[in-house]
């Protein structure tokens, strides 16, 4: 298995957590944002640690990464503040809607930043799924202007930490560390929130918090792992599979159905991806018949 496939999977896998975890927020009820934030990050924060001390491979980042680690945790910080922050004070499908804006601008901040060369049909693939992902969430036009912009503000930590990510692991990081150094990162900025504002939870709510972290880990390894393994132009098309685990989460758990735009934009994500696949590995079976 090459390093693009496993890349592929990875991604596919970040998003199945982090439609899970999506699903646990809610079921955890009306929480602060900042209070969901932490406990998200916390238990994230606790696996990281609890594998690197297993692996012997030590919390020390590489000489060097720093800068780039804080800056990663910071925009990583930024993008699920923002995410928490628009679906706690917009309809859940706008939120959705902004949250969706990251994987395009990873490939966007790719190419101005790492210099990674971005092709006609990747651009294409990715605007494509975007719009198949509007034709699910279906957004509505009245929105308040200021936690719009929050969440677009979220979208662009999002996708600029992704970048983050994959330029730490060309500088040879490992997945481990950077999710616990962004992990420990975020939980200290929102600790002074839980410390003075905090609101009691019910046994209920704090089972949906943890299930939420645990989620949330898997997703955090997972896209750690994807964007480690290959560009994001090669494989950020593939996040929009979140819509697709989305919508079968909902229809779990509060018995929701898709309507025919939602199965118009399934359609149109899924050809997308099994296009973006299809291309992708031309290059290699041209060379192999060379």
């Amino acid at each position: 298995m090459n390093k693009k496939t496993k890349g592929i999977i990875f991604i596919i896998s970040a998003a199945f957590f982090f439609a899970l975890m999506n699903t646990f927020v809610r079921l955890s009820g009306d929480l602060p944002s900042i209070q969901k934030s932490f406990f998200r990050n916390f238990i994230a924060l606790i696996v990281a640690a609890g594998l690197l001390k297993k692996s012997g491979t030590g919390f020390k980042p590489q000489k060097g990464n720093i800068k780039l680690l804080i800056l990663r945790s910071t925009l990583g910080t930024i993008g699920i503040l923002g995410n928490f922050y628009a679906v706690d004070h917009l309809r859940l499908a706008d939120a959705s809607m902004l949250q969706k804006l990251s994987p395009f601008l990873v490939i966007i901040f790719s190419f101005m930043f790492l210099k990674e060369k971005v092709k006609l049909y990747q651009i294409i693939c990715v605007i494509t799924a975007f719009i198949g992902s509007l034709f699910v969430i279906k957004p509505g036009i009245n929105v308040d202007i200021f936690p719009a912009l929050i969440g677009v503000l979220g979208a662009m930590g999002a996708g600029s930490a992704y970048t983050a990510v994959r330029a730490l692991s060309n500088k040879g990081e490992k997945g481990p560390v950077i999710v616990f150094f962004f992990s420990a990162f975020s939980c200290l900025v929102t600790l002074p929130y839980i410390l003075f504002a905090y609101e009691p939870m019910s046994v209920n709510q704090v089972f949906m918090l943890l299930f939420a972290g645990l989620a949330a880990a898997g997703g955090q390894f997972s896209v750690t792992a994807a964007y480690s393994s290959a560009p994001a132009k090669e494989i950020s098309v593939y996040d929009y599979s979140q819509v697709l685990f989305a919508a079968v989460f909902g229809f779990i758990v509060a018995g929701e159905l898709p309507d025919k735009y939602s199965i118009i934009g399934y359609v149109i994500i899924c050809v997308v991806s099994v296009i973006m696949f299809l291309l992708r590995e031309t290059p290699t079976n041209s060379k192999n018949k060379n």
